[in-house]
């Protein structure tokens, strides 16, 4: 599966205005469309991020789910409104997955649950490493296909391996890894992944 792991950064107090319409009125849209949307969060250290992964069996079916999506009625009732919320909706890893992101019940996540991304750079193409944590939920890498749908750019030049676990990540990081990053994620009512 190809899955976009979406950071937005909002305007000042709007994250929860732009989880409740998201949750509202864009999961099942997408999904209507053949898009997954994995799951949805919001970042307990950036108050001011939304982060979600939305999925996609190939890249010809992301161009065509974007596609369909973005000029259809969801989007042209809500979008303005999801826009005014948002001040950077670019920061996007086009990713595939290595082990796959799990699909729980949507809406039965634990209003107090956390879960952890943390991302390894490297300076160049890599080969992800064997070790996996064992609370490991997914772990994906980057996808190098070019972005066949330019409305909704992605970072380009990106050798990143991501892992979603349940506790911070434990595992060793290689040391052909040039930078790390961390997040802690708590899930929308409505995530799957949770």
């Amino acid at each position: 599966m190809i899955v976009e792991l979406r950071r937005y950064t909002l305007r000042a107090g709007r994250r929860d205005e732009l989880i409740e319409l998201f949750d509202r009125e864009f999961v099942e849209t997408q999904e209507e469309l053949g898009m997954a949307v994995l799951g949805q969060f919001r970042d307990l250290d950036r108050p001011g991020q939304f982060v979600w992964l939305r999925g996609f069996t190939d890249m010809r079916s992301r161009r065509e789910g974007l596609t369909s999506f973005y000029s259809g009625p969801a989007w042209a009732k809500h979008g303005p409104a999801a826009n005014a919320t948002m001040l950077d909706s670019d920061d996007v890893l086009l990713l595939r997955e290595i082990v796959p992101v799990p699909v729980f019940d949507r809406g039965a996540a634990d209003p107090e649950s956390v879960l952890h991304a943390t991302i390894w750079y490297w300076a160049g193409p890599f080969t992800a490493p064997a070790q996996r944590s064992a609370d490991t939920l997914a772990v994906l890498e980057t996808e190098y296909a070019a972005n066949d749908f330019p409305g909704l750019p992605v970072r380009e030049g990106e050798h990143a391996l991501v892992w979603l676990t349940r506790s911070p990540l434990r595992a060793d990081v290689p040391a052909e890894v040039v930078k790390v990053e961390h997040f802690r994620l708590r899930p929308t009512s409505r995530s799957s992944l949770h």
